[in-house]
């Protein structure tokens, strides 16, 4: 099998980069086949709203690292979202990657797996209520499964996050994803 991990943190070695490290190892241990786009150190343009992929039924109009992610979204049988909460959100990078997913949206849709992974300083579950909300939101539209999420509350530093259980809980959903 086949997933997608799309992580949104400009930080390499932060607290939603080990969430998605943990989880990769998982399904690489479990014998899929993964492909990592980090958003934050990529090229995607924002959606321009031109309705120029609706209108003609053609690409979208930029020329950016979405033409190769959304190849890989085609092959893949699941898709992770990872990203550290930024202001009750995903970051801004991971943002500008789901608007794009409005061009290719009808290819994508359906028959996927879904997970979302993410980190927030707060240990309050109400920071990630609109990021979870988004996430299902997206599922369901998408008419994707959702697999799993591990939200890692209070795992504002990379130390809060390796003393925590975290790390485990997405390496275990990985190595079980498709045993669901």
């Amino acid at each position: 099998m086949k997933a997608t991990i799309i992580t949104g943190s400009p930080h390499k070695n932060g607290t939603s980069a080990m969430l998605a490290d943990s989880f990769i190892r998982g399904l690489e241990e479990a014998g899929h086949d993964v492909f990592r786009y980090d958003a934050a150190f990529g090229k995607v343009g924002g959606c321009l709203g031109c309705d120029h992929c609706r209108k003609t039924g053609e690409p979208c109009v930029r020329h950016d690292d979405m033409e190769k992610l959304v190849a890989h979204l085609l092959e893949s049988d699941a898709v992770a979202f990872v990203t550290p909460v930024y202001y009750f959100g995903m970051s801004s990078q991971l943002k500008a990657v789901l608007d794009r997913f409005y061009a290719p949206e009808d290819r994508l849709r359906g028959k996927k797996k879904a997970v979302l992974l993410a980190s927030a300083a707060s240990s309050e579950r109400s920071v990630a209520k609109n990021l979870v909300g988004l996430y299902r939101d997206v599922v369901d539209w998408m008419q994707w499964e959702n697999s799993g999420e591990v939200l890692a509350l209070g795992c504002g530093a990379r130390k809060d996050i390796e003393k925590s259980d975290y790390p485990e809980e997405a390496h275990l959903l990985g190595k079980r994803l498709f045993q669901q």
